[in-house]
């Protein structure tokens, strides 16, 4: 599984180059800054990159908004973010296009290996990983509903479940023996029992993601 990494700081990208290595990945490339990185998303096309938000030139949000414009070029693109600290606005603007194969980490996991790797393979899967910490900093505004989620029904919660994997809702009916009008009736009904009405500025298939990985 080939990897493009971008992490400033020489210690822990060599750490990191490292530890990928051991468990099996392939390291495509390993740069320093945004508009390295965006060439070797764009070149390398990988099977996963592994991002610090901020990066040279400026360490404002160089790494995200480089993922951001690969993914543009490159729907889905797998990216596992790793982050000093929680940035809802980051994380939502990393969530916006519901599409999946993305991660949101706080650097502290990584001193967790297997909880890393997992974080990675499960990102280059299609499916979400989400920092504990980044879910309850997006859900606080709607603490009510993460405890919705009991209300649906097991086929609802199956529905949810592939939904958090990324997968769209043609993939699910295809996954769950469903026509994609079925697995669209379910969707609305989940968006209903969790409370989550229409709004231009959220995603409410990643509110709904969220509240089911806060379980």
């Amino acid at each position: 599984m080939r990897v493009v990494l971008a992490e400033d700081l020489y210690l822990l990208r060599d750490g990191l180059t490292l530890l990928l290595r051991s468990h099996g990945f392939d390291i495509a490339a390993a740069v320093d800054n945004g508009p390295d990185l965006l060439d070797a998303l764009l070149t390398e096309r990988p099977d996963v990159a592994v991002i610090d938000v901020r990066l040279p030139p400026t360490y404002t949000d160089e790494g995200l908004q480089a993922a951001l414009a690969a993914r543009r070029e490159i729907p889905a693109l797998p990216v596992l973010i790793l982050s000093q600290h929680v940035e809802q606005l980051y994380a939502r603007e990393l969530l916006a296009d519901g599409a999946g194969a993305i991660g949101y980490l706080l650097k502290d996991r990584v001193l967790n290996a297997d909880q890393f790797i997992d974080a990675v393979r499960r990102v280059a899967a299609g499916g979400t990983a989400m920092d504990p910490e980044v879910i309850a900093k997006l859900l606080a505004p709607r603490k009510a509903t993460a405890g919705r989620v009991a209300s649906l029904t097991p086929r609802e919660r199956e529905v949810l479940a592939e939904m958090a994997e990324g997968r769209s809702n043609a993939a699910i009916g295809h996954k769950l023996f469903l026509s994609e009008s079925a697995v669209g009736k379910h969707i609305a009904s989940i968006f209903g029992k969790l409370d989550l009405a229409p709004s231009d500025d959220v995603n409410r298939r990643v509110l709904a993601v969220l509240a089911y990985l806060s379980e």
